[in-house]
């Protein structure tokens, strides 16, 4: 019997007085709850990492940067991912485009799947983000629009005051579990996969 998947809830965001830290810490309490995976929360303030600077595009040689291979070994090391994101002018953060940018091989062959928050519960963020990643996205995601957002920033209410939110959360966990089994299983004995 294979070992429970190990799911990175990743923090797209990093700067000061962010909203990410409330979903986050929201979802990861849920997801902490389950007995058939295993998550952490991967928060990009923890690798501060320049803009892309390599000589090679990352298919030909790996990343130089120490904190890049750092968070290289860090994603390798999972079996999916749940990327908490933010829009910005109608996309992601630079700074998780820029995390993006220095990986390659390490998220192949591995579910990914997004809570956004934002005007739009960040859907175009997040359909970028699924379009930029070499990882297997999922459609089952979790958005936190404004009205949530300023009724916790301006109203003091919290994530328990939206218990809808929850239910999303628990499916969207149940798909990624589901997947990142299947796709681990998938990934044993396939040489290009162990590979990467």
């Amino acid at each position: 019997m294979q070992k429970r998947p190990r799911i990175g809830i990743i923090m797209s965001t990093t700067r000061p007085g962010r909203f990410a830290d409330i979903p986050t810490q929201w979802l990861f309490n849920i997801a902490k709850e389950r007995k058939d995976a295993d998550f952490e929360i991967v928060d990009l303030r923890d690798y501060p990492m320049p803009f892309f600077e390599e000589k090679m595009p990352l298919h030909y040689a790996p990343a130089q940067n120490q904190e890049a291979l750092r968070w290289g070994r860090k994603i390798a090391s999972l079996d999916g991912y749940i990327f908490v994101t933010a829009e910005y002018n109608h996309s992601i953060p630079a700074v998780l485009k820029n995390a993006i940018d220095y990986l390659h091989s390490e998220i192949r062959r591995k579910p990914a799947t997004f809570l956004g928050y934002g005007g739009t519960g960040a859907a175009r963020a997040i359909g970028h983000l699924g379009e930029m990643l070499l990882a297997a996205p999922l459609k089952l995601t979790v958005h936190i629009g404004m009205t949530e957002m300023i009724g916790m920033l301006r109203e003091g209410k919290s994530m328990a005051d939206y218990p809808y939110l929850d239910d999303y959360a628990r499916r969207m966990l149940d798909e990624i579990v589901w997947w990142a089994n299947a796709l681990k299983e998938g990934r044993s004995g396939d040489e290009f996969a162990e590979a990467a």
